[in-house]
């Protein structure tokens, strides 16, 4: 019994300790296009946790997002981080695009974005270029999912592929 005991401590316990301590650093953007509003709409999810850290790193600013805390600069350097991190490109051309807004659910910052007025029969190409996370988390992956006029593209952005395309 003493030995069973000795090697549950020696291998099990570590293991467990690194399994729980380990981290993955993902997030989920989903574009879609509305034909009602003539636009392609993009909902972006990143890990709450993970955004304060960059925005402290990036720009010193001891950010609070999603907590009572959060100011009016959080929110102002979160869309300055994202405007300089998260690209979308139609028919190959950068755009801009709106930020709509954000709420907060559990652990993860949801982040609604739009480029208006582009009609459907002049969408070729969307493309999403996202390095958000990327400059701090090496291990970082941005997945989107591209779902536009029933076609379906999904890909996982890394630091060294940060571009991921839909032809139609």
């Amino acid at each position: 019994m003493k030995y069973f005991r000795l090697v549950f401590i020696v291998l099990i316990v570590p293991l467990v300790a690194f399994t729980t301590a380990h981290k993955f650093y993902i997030s989920v953007t989903n574009v879609d296009y509305s034909e009602k509003d003539q636009s392609v709409q993009i909902i972006t999810r990143v890990f709450i946790d993970d955004l304060n850290t960059v925005l402290k790193e990036r720009y010193g600013i001891p950010a609070k997002l999603g907590s009572d805390r959060e100011s009016s600069v959080d929110r102002e350097y979160l869309e300055k981080y994202l405007r300089t991190k998260f690209m979308v490109e139609i028919n190959g051309e950068t755009v801009k695009y709106d930020f709509i807004g954000k709420k907060y659910d559990s652990d993860m910052v949801i982040c609604y974005l739009e480029v208006p007025n582009i009609p459907l029969n002049t969408l070729k190409q969307i493309g999403i270029q996202n390095e958000v996370l990327t400059d701090i988390y090496d291990d970082q992956q941005n997945v989107v999912h591209f779902k536009i006029n029933g076609k379906k593209k999904s890909h996982v952005l890394v630091k060294s592929d940060t571009k991921g395309m839909l032809n139609l």
